[in-house]
């Protein structure tokens, strides 16, 4: 009698023999163009351990009823693979992938836009994955080497306060000091999706940080009110005078180094010697509007990085968002130099 053992398999199920079977007979230019598939659970597995140990981009769309004891198996029976989206940047980097990013399609219009997420690979990023990525020692290592350590989207990552934790009481107290301090730099990214006792959590815990460096959270106008509302404080208008008073009043709520408000118009920062406030180069019609705040954080930590004032460090981020709504392209210091001696010509 002769027994097939199915449950020894990588992914417990024969669905691994059909999927391997036809992705490996895949022509050339087919393996490059990527597998994607639709599965509930078994045949996902295999088609991602298939495309994992043929080396071919896979995508698996499941239904959002499906367990997560399934989702994380299919996650992790990949390879790792950096997605191309981000080749360019993993390239210039020591990029690791934890996980098959988030996607978000942008539907934008002249008087708003609609966003479609899809989310669900983030659900296994977590504090213990990234762990068995990297090695615990490695990622030990690239943190304490870091100037700049930025936790971003802690809207869209189930987990991300745990990260944030595990960050306070496993990591940073078993890093040596680091010459001029470290930065952290907090991106919430949409917190109207998360209840208020949610925000209230994460932001004690941010407020954490400054033991162990200086900490800014970067908000957008929408942003900021909900995280006034929270802690208490009043509307959060958009007009200069509000930006600089609610930035101050979350900072000294939160008790961190600086906040930082960032509507389409221009952008407001408060540290404890003060706020400040830049107009922007404001664009009536971008060619693209996603993705605007995130190039704005990178210009404003960009000049943390550098020293710069807190007016420069302003005035750099609303030109790398500026350059980015006018070009759909993220800019780099050479042209951010050139749109700065231009912007008031």
């Amino acid at each position: 009698v002769w027994l097939k053992r199915e449950d020894l398999q990588p992914v417990r199920s024969y669905k691994l023999r059909g999927a391997y079977n036809l992705i490996s007979q895949l022509s050339g230019d087919e393996r490059r163009a990527g597998v994607i598939c639709a599965s509930a659970g078994n045949h996902g597995q295999g088609v991602a351990f298939s495309c994992a140990l043929l080396g071919i981009l896979g995508r698996v769309y499941i239904p959002s009823t499906t367990p997560r004891q399934k989702r994380e198996r299919m996650l992790a029976l990949g390879d790792g693979s950096v997605h191309p989206v981000f080749e360019e940047f993993a390239a210039h980097t020591s990029a690791v992938s934890l996980c098959d990013p988030g996607i978000t399609n942008a539907l934008e219009f002249e008087d708003g836009k609609i966003l479609l997420g899809q989310m669900a690979s983030l659900d296994l990023l977590s504090y213990e994955r990234i762990v068995e990525v990297m090695g615990e020692g490695a990622f030990f290592d690239e943190i304490s080497r870091c100037d700049l350590v930025a936790m971003t989207n802690w809207t869209m990552i189930p987990r991300m306060t745990e990260v944030f934790e595990a960050m306070l009481d496993k990591v940073l107290p078993n890093l040596p000091p680091k010459d001029g301090g470290r930065l952290f730099f907090f991106d919430l990214a949409d917190p109207k999706k998360r209840s208020e006792g949610d925000i209230r959590t994460v932001l004690e815990v941010i407020g954490r940080f400054r033991g162990h460096g200086r900490v800014t959270l970067g908000l957008n106008h929408a942003e900021s009110q909900q995280v006034a509302k929270v802690l208490g404080i009043g509307e959060i208008a958009n007009t200069e005078h509000s930006l600089r008073e609610g930035a101050a009043a979350i900072r000294n709520a939160l008790e961190i180094t600086c906040v930082v408000i960032h509507p389409r118009e221009g952008a407001a920062c408060a540290t404890k010697e003060g706020s400040y406030y830049t107009d922007g180069p404001l664009c009536e019609k971008p060619l693209i509007s996603t993705g605007a705040g995130d190039h704005f954080n990178a210009g404003f930590v960009t000049g943390q990085v550098l020293g710069l004032s807190p007016e420069a460090c302003l005035t750099v981020a609303v030109s790398f968002s500026g350059q980015y709504v006018r070009t759909a392209k993220s800019p780099n210091l050479t042209a951010t130099d050139s749109f700065l001696r231009n912007w008031k010509k």
